[in-house]
C-alpha cells in the first residue's frame, strides 16, 4: 500500500510540475528588449546563391573564410542571432541570418560587410521578422554545447 501511494504522490507531483506555468522574469524580459508578449523585431536574410560564376575554387575558399569570420565577428557584437546554412536544394538557398537589428537599412549594412555577397558568391534577400527576444540566448547557449569552433 506505501509503495501505491508514493506512486500516486509522485504521479501527482510530476503532473503537476509539467502543468505549472513559469514564472515572468521581468529583469530578463527588460535585458532582451522583449515586448508584452516575450517577442520583438529582427531582419530575416535569405541567402541565395549570387549570381559571380567566375570565382575559382581558391577565390570561393578564401571568400567562405571571410563569410565565416564576418559571421563570427556580428555573432559577437549581438548583432547576428542565428545563422545556418541550407542542406542541399533545388531553390538555391544557401543560408539564413537572423540579425538583432530593428531595420531593413541596419540589416543591409552588416549584409554589405559579408565578403562573399560583396564578390556576388552570395544574394540576400531581407525581410522584417517579428519572434522571440529569446533567440538572443542562442549564441550564449550555442558556445556551451559546441565542441569544435569554426
Amino acid at each position: 500500500m506505501k509503495k501505491i501511494t508514493l506512486f500516486l504522490l509522485l504521479g501527482c507531483a510530476l503532473t503537476y510540475a509539467q502543468k505549472a506555468k513559469p514564472t515572468y522574469n521581468k529583469t530578463l524580459a527588460q535585458s532582451l528588449n522583449a515586448d508584452d508578449y516575450g517577442m520583438k523585431h529582427y531582419v530575416f536574410c535569405l541567402l541565395k546563391t549570387g549570381n559571380n560564376t567566375t570565382a575559382t575554387d581558391k577565390e570561393k575558399e578564401e571568400l567562405f573564410k571571410g563569410h565565416m569570420a564576418n559571421i563570427k565577428k556580428l555573432s559577437e557584437e549581438g548583432k547576428l542571432t542565428v545563422a545556418g546554412p541550407f542542406m542541399e536544394n533545388d531553390r538555391e538557398y544557401r543560408g539564413i541570418f537572423i540579425f538583432n537589428v530593428a531595420t531593413i537599412e541596419e540589416a543591409q549594412a552588416l549584409v554589405a560587410s559579408d565578403p562573399a555577397v560583396k564578390a556576388g558568391i552570395f544574394e540576400a534577400e531581407l525581410t522584417p521578422w517579428y519572434s522571440s527576444a529569446a533567440l538572443q540566448e542562442v549564441p550564449k547557449i550555442h558556445e556551451q554545447i559546441a565542441k569544435s569552433k569554426f
